[in-house]
């Protein structure tokens, strides 16, 4: 592995988290090493990643590939300025206060959505241990036992028996219809980013075992729609105690990073709800 380690500056006002973005269920690559540095796979890189007081701290990466990360980290959004809208509501403040280091990943289309489609009903250990296995089965050996995520060409031509030893239960039917819609061009990922949101939805719908929340959450996290608003069972649960009302109007235009602060609140702090969830 390269041993160069390259900074990208993030202004220290900004209040950037490496641990809470990458921490907060939003991906499945990346692990903590006792090192503290995070290693992970992103769209066939690997990279090992820290943060300090003046940045992140990349080691591993490829001569010119400064902007791929800046892009994917989404350095050039001005979070400061997203949560002095958010914070118009007093409640959404809250959320946004206890974790505002948090950024919403630019991630690739595809790994997305797969992933999230492991994803249901699932825990985050299971799912990145049947993602990790789905790459090391069928990726791309990139370094030393790291594998790429494979191309849903890839995994189109296998059978549910082949995906066995990802022991992905029900996941798997589901993983190989959304590898033959996508690469037949049924579903068509790079026309979703600019579609009407409605019909985009729809789309993603058409895939089985893909429904609501799977295809909120493919394009809030895969596609950068900052207007979606992922509801899972916590999401849910935060609704109903801290936004009976629905979502605030400030928070519309930036519904997905609202989304995050609300969901790492609802997870991680015990006094976020006024009785036990």
């Amino acid at each position: 592995m390269n041993s160069t380690i390259c900074r990208l500056a993030i202004p220290v006002e900004e209040g950037f988290s490496l641990a809470d973005t990458l921490n907060c269920g939003q991906c499945f690559r990346w692990n903590q090493t006792e090192s503290g540095w995070f290693e992970g796979v992103v769209e066939g890189r690997f990279c090992c990643v820290s943060q300090d007081d003046y940045g992140i701290l990349l080691q591993g990466i490829a001569d010119g590939e400064e902007d791929f990360w800046r892009d994917y980290f989404d350095l050039a959004t001005n979070y400061a300025n997203i949560r002095t809208k958010l914070c118009k509501d007093k409640t959404l403040a809250k959320a946004a206060e206890f974790a505002p280091g948090i950024r919403v990943l630019r991630q690739h289309p595809w790994e997305t959505l797969c992933s999230f489609i492991i994803s249901q009903n699932n825990h985050l250990a299971r799912i990145k241990g049947i993602v990790a296995r789905l790459c090391e089965c069928f990726g791309d050996e990139i370094t030393n036992g790291v594998y790429s995520f494979p191309a849903p060409e890839r995994l189109a031509v296998l059978s549910e028996e082949d995906l066995a030893p990802l022991r992905s239960g029900f996941r798997a039917k589901y993983i190989l219809d959304a590898a033959r819609k996508v690469s037949t061009g049924e579903v068509v990922l790079a026309d979703i980013k600019t579609m009407p949101l409605d019909d985009a939805r729809a789309a993603l719908q058409k895939i089985h075992g893909v429904g609501p929340k799977v295809a909120e959450c493919a394009l809030l996290y895969g596609f950068a729609r900052m207007e979606c608003f992922p509801m899972d069972v916590w999401m849910k649960r935060a609704m109903k105690y801290l936004f009976p009302n629905g979502l605030p109007q400030c928070a519309k235009e930036n519904a997905g990073i609202a989304q995050q602060y609300i969901f790492h609140y609802a997870r991680m702090c015990p006094d976020a709800f006024p009785e036990k969830m």
